[in-house]
């Protein structure tokens, strides 16, 4: 279920990502950002369930780093 999530965000992503890159239209990146963060989310979770607790850790940081600057570029 995890791994199935952790695609599901990336590819959502990928497709902003390109979307934003062909178009030159940049409002769509506080999207992108926050399913990266959803993306971290999920892989910490992973980690954690593998018992990598210093990746998960990594993942949780990177999370909450791409969290705030989605909802600070949303704000702004």
């Amino acid at each position: 279920m995890l791994k199935k999530l952790k695609v599901l965000f990336g590819v959502i992503s990928s497709i902003l990502a390109i979307y934003s890159f062909i178009t030159d239209r940049f409002s769509v990146m506080p999207y992108m950002l926050f399913f990266l963060a959803a993306m971290m989310l999920v892989m910490g979770m992973i980690e954690l369930q593998e018992n990598r607790k210093s990746s998960a850790i990594a993942f949780f940081l990177v999370f909450g780093f791409n969290l705030f600057v989605s909802v600070y570029v949303f704000i702004g």
